[in-house]
């Protein structure tokens, strides 16, 4: 079985149980995006690919820890050899750091703003960025909100500045206002995401009621002109409703614009009663973002910071392919 189809299958179960020799020092805790206050997660490397599975006892993929980060992945009838990765904080060689973890908007598939979690001070950081410096490559940042979209951008400059003696390509993913990518840009930051979240403006009314569509279009077009192609990403997610033909539209949008896509596979919630996405339509969407990508001429291996070098979370052409 090739690579795409079992990480298709592995991100549309998106959990696995864990047993075996002890793995604490492999398990990582996530307060934003996917797996958010939940149990943890475990970063699974086969070969030269990567996969990130939230930990579940009851999951119906199992990982058994033969010691020293020497695994077993149990998918299906198959038994595949694996090692899972120490993560540099967050995930593996990357300092990814929630900077506030909690928000004041309440997007419906979301669960930062009902964990009310804290704000971290500028130098628990870089204390933590300098704890990991010796094997990482590069740090990522991102936030939630604590009381206004322009104050959060003042202290995340605040802590960009901050870490700028480390001397390690910086990638930045917060909510913009219009003058983001030029503060950012300007400070020395590599890589931004802007993420418009849902494929059609309607849906994205619908889940983010808050936000603003139209700015993040803006944003991340004024982005590419100041960080240039290949260095600006946005997070669609895929299953909130929306078609396979309007997912293609946002995806060549998005390409045409110079912009690579994210597409992240639902974390379904209680309060939020959409399912995850099944493996055949993620591979489907992957053949989508492929040819989209090439296209464009745009090449996801290149980037140095978050989602798209990480590629736990998603199926990402270039990468898992």
């Amino acid at each position: 079985m090739h690579w795409r189809e079992v990480k298709a299958g592995l991100l549309a179960s998106g959990s696995a149980s864990l047993s075996g020799e002890p793995a604490q020092e492999y398990i990582s805790r996530s307060s934003a995006g996917p797996g958010a206050g939940g149990q943890g997660s475990v970063f699974i490397a086969v070969g030269k690919h990567r996969v990130r599975l939230s930990l579940d006892k009851a999951g119906e993929i199992e990982v058994v820890h033969r010691g020293g980060g020497v695994a077993d992945l149990f998918y299906g009838t198959s038994r595949i050899p694996c090692r899972l990765e120490q993560p540099g904080l967050h995930c593996p060689k990357q300092a990814y750091i929630t900077i506030t973890g909690t928000c004041i908007f309440h997007c419906r598939y979301c669960t930062v703003p009902h964990i009310r979690g804290q704000r971290k001070t500028i130098p628990d950081i870089v204390a933590l960025v300098d704890s990991v410096k010796d094997r990482v490559a590069g740090i990522s940042l991102t936030s939630g909100v604590q009381t206004t979209v322009e104050e959060e951008e003042e202290y995340v400059l605040d802590v960009v500045e901050a870490l700028l003696p480390f001397s390690l390509p910086i990638g930045v993913s917060i909510y913009p206002t219009e003058q983001t990518p030029e503060r950012l840009h300007d400070l020395g930051v590599e890589e931004v995401k802007f993420n418009v979240e849902a494929a059609t403006p309607a849906i994205f009314t619908e889940v983010c009621p808050d936000l603003d569509y139209d700015l993040i279009w803006d944003v991340l077009e004024s982005s590419v002109a100041r960080f240039g192609r290949n260095r600006v990403f946005s997070n669609v997610i895929i299953g909130l409703g929306e078609t396979d033909a309007e997912m293609e539209r946002c995806i060549r949008s998005l390409t045409r614009s110079g912009v690579i896509p994210v597409l992240r596979p639902l974390n379904p919630t209680e309060a939020f009663g959409h399912d995850r996405p099944s493996a055949s339509r993620l591979l489907h969407l992957l053949a989508v973002h492929e040819h989209a990508i090439a296209d464009a001429g745009l090449d996801t291996g290149v980037s140095r910071t978050m989602c798209t070098n990480c590629t736990g979370c998603d199926l990402v052409p270039g990468r898992d392919t």
